[in-house]
Formats: structure tokens, sequence, C-alpha cells
């Protein structure tokens, strides 16, 4: 089974004015990524804008990666949806496209307790091929519930397929539990992209990153640096890395990377409602906290 690891985009989803999904801007992304060097794509997660889309244009996004990539990157396809059913479906159709493997959000909005978080994960983990590698999300902040290192344990006991964690919270002793779950055999990936080097050196696989969507270039570099045990470079790297975190809102505002991605020459569309684009104020701001950037990796 294929795994995340690296350089991991966390992909947006490029939108008409009318709210359908742009495929052509999506599978020019998706080349855009492939060419910068990023280990792996996550298409339709949080970057993705995962829950203002219907299941339709999820499926429709998720072929388009899937078709655009041609088999060169991991594609695991972020399937986590409000209603299990709905979570199934596209977990199933993950499968039957083509895709490497899948993440799967926690439930959001009603606390759950760690034996029906266990039921959850395992009911779809059954659902789809013994040998489709799984991994679960965790993002406390947005879904009201903290999946525990105690549920990952039970969840990958029963399936094998369960094969890590993405966490994207700055805890980092509950991704050293993490890291603990079956055995050390556990594969994590942080969701924060400033935690990105602490989080390597602990023994995380890598990062799932949004800031990448825009600027890949950077983060590339810094784990090539890692892999190389080049410490200068990779600590110059991070604080760049660091530096566009801050430029580009950290993802809070998804509007931001779709009209950066536009700035590089990149198709970033529109974001859907209850969303807003930027102004054009706004844009004229981040154009110019962005210059250097812009003017440092030009695209061809």
């Amino acid at each position: 089974m294929k795994t995340l690891y690296g350089i991991t985009t966390a992909m947006t989803t490029p939108f008409t004015a009318e709210g359908e999904v742009d495929l052509e801007a999506l599978a020019r992304q998706t080349e855009f990524l492939i060419q910068a060097g990023v280990s792996c794509l996550y298409p339709c997660g949080t970057t993705g804008e995962m829950m203002l889309m219907t299941a339709e244009q999820r499926k429709q996004a998720a072929a388009c990666v899937v078709k655009a990539n041609a088999g060169r990157l991991p594609v695991f396809i972020h399937v986590g949806a409000l209603r299990t059913a709905d979570t199934l479906e596209l977990a199933r159709h993950a499968a039957d496209i083509g895709a490497d493997g899948i993440g799967v959000i926690t439930p959001s909005f009603y606390h759950l307790s760690d034996e029906e978080m266990i039921h959850y994960y395992t009911a779809i983990a059954r659902a789809i091929p013994a040998d489709f590698p799984m991994y679960l999300y965790n993002i406390p902040q947005c879904t009201v519930n903290d999946l525990s290192p105690a549920a990952c344990a039970e969840t990958a006991r029963q399936c094998p397929n369960v094969i890590g964690v993405k966490y994207s919270y700055a805890d980092l002793h509950r991704t050293l539990e993490y890291l603990q779950v079956r055995n050390h055999q556990f594969h994590v990936m942080v969701g924060f992209d400033r935690l990105l080097v602490p989080a390597l050196t602990m023994g995380c696989d890598g990062v799932v990153s949004g800031v990448s969507s825009v600027f890949p270039e950077p983060f590339v570099a810094l784990y090539r640096a890692y892999q190389e045990q080049n410490q200068a470079e990779m600590q110059r790297l991070m604080w760049l890395c660091n530096d566009l975190v801050v430029r580009l809102k950290a993802g809070s505002r998804l509007e931001v990377f779709k009209a950066a991605q536009t700035m590089r020459g990149l198709p970033g569309g529109h974001v859907l409602s209850p969303l807003l684009d930027l102004s054009e104020t706004e844009k004229e701001t981040l154009q110019k906290e962005l210059q250097p950037y812009l003017e440092a990796w030009p695209l061809s």
C-alpha cells in the first residue's frame, strides 16, 4: 500500500463564477504541482472546500486530479462528509477511479465517544478494498471532535488498511502519541505547515500543506534539505516557509490562496458561498505582500 509522505499538497478546488468545478483549471494545478516536485496530492480536503461541495462535485474533482496525474504521484482523495452515507459513497468512488488511498475527517458538530468514532471509521475501512489505504484526519478546532490515540489504535487493529493519521493541530505531545500507535508503525502526517521541521525530526512522514498549493517550491526545497541532512539550509527554508504561511493567512481564508494562485499565473478561480472572494483592495494589499515571492518563483 502507498503512503503519504514529504510535501503532500492539500489542493484547492477552482470554481467558476457559477459555482461549478473548473476542471481545466484543476488539471492545470495538478500539472503545476507535479512539475514543482511535490511528493503527493491531496484534493477535496479542507483546502479544497470539501464541506461546501456537493458529492457530485467532489467526484468530479477527484476524477479530474487522478486523470491529470496519470499515475505519476500518489493521490489520496479526502472523502469525509457530514453524512456517513456520503462518506461511504465517496470512499468507494475514490477506489473505483484508481486513487491511491483516502483520507477521512472525523465527524463534525455532534460530540462522539471513542466507541462511536471507532464504529464510524471501521465501517468506512471495511467498505473499501482491504488493500486500499486510509488515513484518519483529526482537526479538532473545526470539528469539535478530537481523535484519541486509543481510538486510532483500535481502528487500526481491526482494519489493517487504516495506516495513519493526518493531524492538523499544533500539539506535539499528541503527535508523539500518534507516532506510538501500532508499535511505531502508524504513519503520521502533520497538517500544520509551521511544524514541518519539528515533525520530521520527531519521525513524522511529512506535511499535508495548503500553503504549498500556492508556493510549493520552498517546501519542496526544505524537504530535500532534510533528506540531505543540510541543517543550515533546512533552517533557512523553514523561516522562509513560515513567512509565507503568515502572508497567506495559514489557510484560514481560502480566498487568499486562490487570489495568490491567480497572481502566480494559475487560474485560482472563485470560492463557494458563504465564502467571499477577496475585494480589489484586498488583492492589491496581498499583491504587495507577496511580490518578493512572485518575483522569486515566476511561472514559465
